[in-house]
């Protein structure tokens, strides 16, 4: 199948933020599209704003006609975000179309580029989008498909230039739900961590692990692998294919950092690798785990050329991305960040990091579980990381997929948190409780809707607190 001959595609599920940008990439090459999302959200709204024709019912009477039409290749694209037991699902099934998931349409997307593929179960957004950033920010003919919205582009899709002469490099963040990763196959892999997680699709720990040494297998025979340290010791004992391998790690490892230094507004490091030292680099993305992910964005662009000169620029010039350690406010009497972490080691991370910005004051973390198997899966590690916090407020989880699980609610994790002022509230109640106990360094963590409720948090700081 030629994609780029496609009479339309319609995407169910488009408002995932990996399914929206393949929507953006057949829309910018005309392909009409269509699609459907359970809920309007800013998302759905910019492609809509992109001419993108959008329903939020699960009704096939909702499809277009020109979509229903015979004649023409059309393609259903698909996230198993949205169930087989959907009517859309049933009636694209039921009539014989094309239907292919997500991944699979992706790797058809990439599969005759040169790719950069950025795998691990905590950091791949951030990685992915700084090494298309550094080769973009260079001159390097780039596209990239990410798992965020790029501060740099507000855009989770970059397009190569079409015109230019030079053979584009595509960056792609792989994902390990589902196996998506398994379509791939990249010149060059990353792998930012392997901790357990998506024990719902993998069943065990083992298991993740294999789907990870299966990617890696698929990255080109002469290919380079970068993966973190402590990831590499949990498979060092396997077959990995003939990439040739470099470990790196905030402190360990070929790729390393020296001369680490944390700020209010930006880390400071020097680079070390095999043969190439860069001294002095400002990243103005905080967070010790923000820096080792530079560490792999920086090792990449050198394999592809860039200079020091380059480099250091990219890096001071990067802007994050959306709810990757987003500063939302910073003021005399409160500082407000907001992150994605969903994840124990995640939340770890992010917290480890604020500390060090902020030492002496009181940390505020309202935390919103997504799963319930995963919150049944890692209590106990929820529990240790959100006690490095000295007050933790807890939402109710956030189900996205799943069904309720007997006796796992939010509360669960309360007994195990250390931390001096813990209770569990509702969305409602939130802010007025942070009207009766101001805080100093405020901090919203979740992968769910918790996102929701950033505007008005920001928008109750700047009116009362700021």
């Amino acid at each position: 199948m030629n994609l780029k001959n496609l009479h339309s595609v319609y995407f169910l599920g488009i408002g995932g933020i990996g399914m929206s940008a393949i929507a953006r990439w057949f829309n910018h090459i005309g392909t009409p599209v269509c699609g459907y999302d359970k809920t309007p959200s800013p998302l759905t709204a910019e492609l809509e704003k992109e001419g993108m024709q959008i329903s939020y019912t699960d009704d096939s009477n909702e499809i277009p006609e020109s979509f229903k039409v015979k004649g023409g290749d059309k393609l259903v694209v698909w996230t198993p975000a949205v169930p087989e037991s959907s009517q859309l699902y049933s009636y694209f099934r039921d009539n014989g179309y094309l239907i292919k998931k997500r991944s699979a349409v992706l790797g058809m997307i990439t599969q005759d580029m040169e790719s950069v593929a950025v795998a691990g179960t905590h950091g791949k957004t951030t990685t992915s989008s700084m090494i298309a950033h550094l080769l973009k920010h260079a001159g390097h003919n780039t596209a990239a498909f990410l798992g965020g919205l790029t501060q740099n582009y507000q855009n989770n899709l970059i397009l190569h230039d079409e015109g230019s002469t030079e053979a584009p490099v595509v960056v792609v963040e792989a994902d390990e739900f589902d196996r998506s990763f398994l379509q791939l196959h990249p010149n060059l892999s990353i792998v930012t961590s392997i901790d357990p997680d998506h024990l719902d699709i993998y069943g065990d720990a083992k298991q993740l692990l294999e789907g990870f040494i299966a990617f890696i297998r698929l990255t080109h025979p002469d290919g380079q692998l970068f993966i973190h340290h402590k990831a590499y010791e949990k498979i060092k004992d396997q077959d990995l294919g003939s990439a040739t391998i470099h470990q790196y790690g905030l402190t360990s490892g070929a790729v390393h950092a020296e001369n680490i230094q944390a700020g209010t507004v930006s880390f400071a490091f020097d680079f070390v690798s095999e043969n190439t030292r860069i001294d002095g680099l400002e990243l103005k993305v905080p967070g010790f785990h923000n820096i080792e992910n530079a560490l792999a964005a920086i090792a990449v662009g050198l394999y592809y050329g860039l200079s020091e000169t380059a480099i250091r620029a990219g890096v001071a010039s990067y802007k994050g991305v959306k709810r990757r350690f987003e500063c939302i406010h910073t003021g005399e009497n409160i500082t407000y960040i907001d992150d994605y972490a969903h994840h124990p080691e995640e939340i770890r991370a992010f917290l480890e990091s604020v500390k060090a910005m902020y030492p002496g004051k009181r940390l505020t973390a309202i935390f919103q579980p997504h799963l319930f198997t995963r919150t049944r899966d890692f209590a106990a590690g929820f529990s240790e990381s959100l006690s490095l916090a000295d007050e933790v407020l807890l939402l109710d989880i956030y189900p996205a997929r799943e069904q309720p699980l007997p006796g796992v609610t939010s509360a669960m994790l309360l007994p195990e948190i250390t931390s001096p002022k813990k209770l569990v509230l509702s969305k409602e109640g939130l802010l007025p409780y942070l009207k009766e106990h101001p805080p100093e360094v405020l901090v919203t963590i979740g992968a769910g809707d918790i996102d929701r409720l950033v505007v008005p948090i920001a928008k109750w700081i700047e009116d009362e607190r700021s």
